[in-house]
């Protein structure tokens, strides 16, 4: 007698959110269906996108393509659309990705193995990040070397450490453990989905892992400016305890830096000590800029013009998240009362602001 027996389950399920990424889809969902070494199956829930996001999906064998439903009341638009996901997930381990993320050969099988290896319920690469313009080039190396400063991820995969932090681009995370700590579900209205779920598994007693991954995954996040300033103002405030504080600071040292080159330039025939002392405000803010993971010429762009935009943006996303008005891919986030409204699509769809809890611990975050 012929039995049919259950095909054997996945063991990673990727789930890609995506909300009008016909730009970027096409390359991460390539750079996915090569992976080898690992059962998996891809899942790309398209969030309402009224580009080709989802022809393109549909194109790649293999590939299912499901919609999150409309969104729900209180609820972010990613965690509406990795929730769906999840729910239609039948892998041992959930991959949480973004759309706008390429993903190395090798590279998930290599994840799996890492997390195993060092018993992590959570392991969460900070990809590596490109930089094409000019506004790319001189912010991201300050936001990167910021978060790194504040963020270490020594720290966040210490267990006995407080901070907990995860990057939304790539989190892999075994399925037991996401859906004891109530998963995406659990932190609906937040804006860091990423940090807050990390810290729901940190908090439950189980081991998170976070670092520097160039050699897995890479993203270009924004590719201008309009799209870089909609993206930080998003997350910014809510990524630093103090916006304003940091804003004033990191002008006060820039400015500083600059003063000291014209006096180091000026006294050049007066000798090497003396050059070298009005040199070493600028020295010591370039070895903080170093500290985002970025070439030697980007960092040098980055100390020319990257503070003051830094500071600026600081700010923008400090009046942002005070007036209750967060933009973010046609969704106003904290409007009237709390809530936010769809502005982008002819059916509105209501969602309400994060509190910003969590916010002490994250590292980046593109929903």
């Amino acid at each position: 007698m012929n039995v049919d027996l259950p095909p054997t389950p996945p063991e990673v399920t990727i789930v890609v959110p995506a909300r009008d990424e016909g730009a970027n889809l096409a390359d991460c969902l390539a750079s996915l269906v090569a992976q080898t070494g690992v059962r998996l199956e891809i899942l790309v829930v398209d969030d309402h996108s009224t580009d080709r996001t989802g022809e393109i999906a549909r194109s790649f064998a293999g590939v299912r393509v499901i919609s999150p439903g409309p969104l729900t009341p209180g609820w972010t638009g990613k965690n509406n659309a990795v929730v769906a996901g999840a729910k239609e997930a039948r892998g041992v381990w959930l991959l949480f990705t973004d759309a706008d993320t390429v993903h190395l050969p090798g590279s998930l099988a290599r994840a799996l193995a890492e997390a195993k290896e060092h018993a992590a319920e959570l392991l969460s690469y900070s990809p590596e990040q490109i930089a094409v313009t000019f506004w790319e080039l001189a912010t991201l190396p300050v936001v990167f070397a910021e978060l790194a400063r504040q963020y270490p991820p020594s720290k966040v995969s210490d267990p006995a450490s407080p901070i907990a932090a995860a990057n939304g681009q790539y989190i892999l995370i075994r399925r037991e453990t996401y859906e004891a700590v109530g998963g995406h579900a659990a932190i609906a209205s937040n804006l860091l989905e990423d940090v807050a779920l990390a810290r729901a598994v940190k908090d439950s007693g189980r081991r998170i892992r976070f670092r520097y991954a160039a050699n897995a995954v890479r993203t270009r996040m924004y590719r201008n400016f309009r799209q870089l300033r909609e993206g930080w103002t998003k997350n910014l405030a809510l990524l630093f305890p103090r916006p304003g504080w940091l804003a004033a600071g990191m002008m006060t040292w820039w400015l500083f830096s600059w003063i000291a080159l014209v006096l180091c330039a000026a006294s050049v025939a007066a000798g090497y000590w003396r050059t070298t002392y009005y040199a070493l405000p600028a020295i010591l803010l370039y070895l903080r800029i170093g500290r985002g993971n970025f070439s030697e010429g980007t960092n040098l762009v980055a100390l020319g013009f990257g503070p003051p935009v830094f500071a600026y943006l600081l700010l923008l996303s400090k009046n942002a998240h005070m007036s209750g008005g967060v933009l973010w891919k046609g969704r106003t986030y904290g409007g009237h009362a709390g809530a936010g409204t769809e502005t982008s699509h002819a059916q509105p769809e209501v969602v309400r602001r994060s509190s910003g809890t969590g916010a002490k611990s994250t590292l980046a975050s593109r929903p």
